[in-house]
């Protein structure tokens, strides 16, 4: 017997529906109650959800179990109203052919959509059927023109057909709603899993070759290890993937048993903790990742493992990066002394102030306002640069990817300052074009020779 019951639908397509999608019984049991009923069909549906199940529940619910006319649209591929509504228009001539495209229907207002969405009812023969919209990455619509959600909430009402428009968004529609108002949607929540929910689902995926025990035990371990950091179902199902063969190495040795719950833990465990520095960061391919581990090295000399071993910047945007390095980990009062060829004498003393005895890479990154960064820019570089609107740009960019933060307001009298947040590390790779040596001196602050 389902977890769910609906007497519309037979316990059949019920019990596939629930092996495909669980621990969804709430969600998909209000869906249940709103699809296929063309006599109280409901206008619009906004589903607000934080996993990657809420695509897979609706196209599996409205094509595979229930055959109803449905059009689907990603809000990011179609970026613009007109390529939404063409799109919509598109699709929904296929639903009653055997062509899997429609024919291009140009549409250039919301107007013109009413009109030719109308027609297109009546000839597909669905005006005794209820037609679903389904907007994915709805978020995007606030890009668009301002009658465009409004009008998607009353398209019922515009058309007179029977059409229920479901949004999908990882926003709610509290911080979505326009402050003009608007037609209130029916809102579905999609939570998180929980950390038994994904227990059960990752369970389930247990290769043929282990018993089901064995794997959920495997389970138990990886998400004791990832829950905090990763709830992401898709990413966990990757690692699970991942990690499972150097968990059962004792196994395949004979070392351990399946029941050898202590042994196998131990021998995965440092393999986790290298893992972690990988989480949703896809920088190398699984394969090269169990090469990577065969090699047992280290994780802090593992190749393509940091956030940012492979940014590419422009050739501008390296020099400031390195200026911003240097500014950030550098005293304001030693640019002279090592950004000046003709600085003139400086005058040598054995007195060092506590602060200055601790390395600046302990005490972090510091403040440097705007004029710093050009200024060291210019000496570091070879040619001369103006400052132009591009420079100003890079840096916009560089704040943009997070290589650099804005400290304070951009607004501030006194000019906007800002903070280098990358590793030394990071200014190697990226600068290995220019830079050839790297020390520390009295100071402890790196310095480029």
């Amino acid at each position: 017997m389902p977890n769910f019951e609906h007497p519309e639908y037979p316990e059949a397509t019920l019990l596939h529906l629930e092996s495909m999608v669980p621990c969804r019984e709430s969600q998909v049991s209000s869906l249940l109650s709103i699809f296929g009923e063309v006599a109280r069909s409901i206008l619009c549906i906004w589903v607000d959800y934080r996993c990657s199940t809420k695509m897979f529940v609706l196209t599996n619910r409205l094509k595979t179990n229930l055959n109803l006319p449905h059009v689907f649209v990603n809000c990011v591929e179609c970026f613009t109203s007109r390529l939404l509504l063409e799109e919509i228009l598109t699709q929904l001539q296929s639903l009653s052919s055997e062509k899997k495209h429609g024919s291009h229907v140009p549409c250039d207002t919301f107007n013109d959509f009413v009109r030719l969405f109308k027609q297109e009812i009546i000839t597909q023969d669905l005006q005794n059927q209820t037609v679903y919209i389904v907007l994915d990455k709805a978020e995007q619509l606030r890009e668009m023109e301002a009658n465009v959600l409004p009008g998607f909430l009353r398209l019922q009402e515009m058309t007179d057909r029977n059409v229920t428009v479901i949004f999908l968004s990882e926003i709610v529609w509290e911080l979505f709603r326009p402050n003009t108002g608007c037609l209130e949607p029916f809102t579905l929540y999609f939570s998180d899993y929980s950390i038994g929910n994904l227990q059960k689902i990752l369970s389930h995926y247990h290769p043929p070759e282990y018993s089901a025990d064995f794997y959920a035990a495997y389970i138990n371990i990886l998400l004791g290890v990832f829950y905090t950091v990763c709830r992401d179902l898709k990413e966990l199902r990757h690692l699970a993937a991942l990690n499972f063969t150097k968990y059962c190495e004792p196994v395949v040795r004979g070392e351990a048993n399946e029941r050898d719950t202590r042994r196998l833990w131990k021998n995965i465990e440092s393999h986790l903790k290298k893992a972690m520095q990988t989480v949703y960061l896809r920088e190398i391919s699984s394969s090269q990742w169990e090469r990577i581990q065969k090699d047992d090295g280290e994780p802090g000399h593992l190749k393509g493992l940091s956030a940012h071993a492979h940014v590419e910047l422009p050739y501008y945007s390296k020099f400031l990066l390195i200026a911003a390095y240097l500014a950030s980990y550098n005293p304001a009062r030693t640019d002279k002394r090592f950004f000046l060829k003709h600085h003139g004498k400086i005058k040598k003393t054995n007195f060092l102030k506590k602060h200055e005895k601790t390395s600046n890479h302990l005490l972090g990154p510091k403040p440097f306002p705007l004029d710093r960064l050009l200024a060291i820019l210019y000496s570091i570089v070879d040619n001369k640069v103006a400052p132009t609107a591009n420079i100003f740009s890079q840096i916009t960019s560089l704040v943009t990817l997070q290589l650099l933060t804005l400290v304070g307001h951009d607004d501030q009298l006194d000019g906007p300052k800002y903070k280098c947040t990358v590793s030394l590390d990071f200014i190697r790779a990226i600068a290995r074009f220019r830079l050839k040596k790297v020390y520390y001196d009295t100071y402890n602050t790196p310095k480029i020779t």
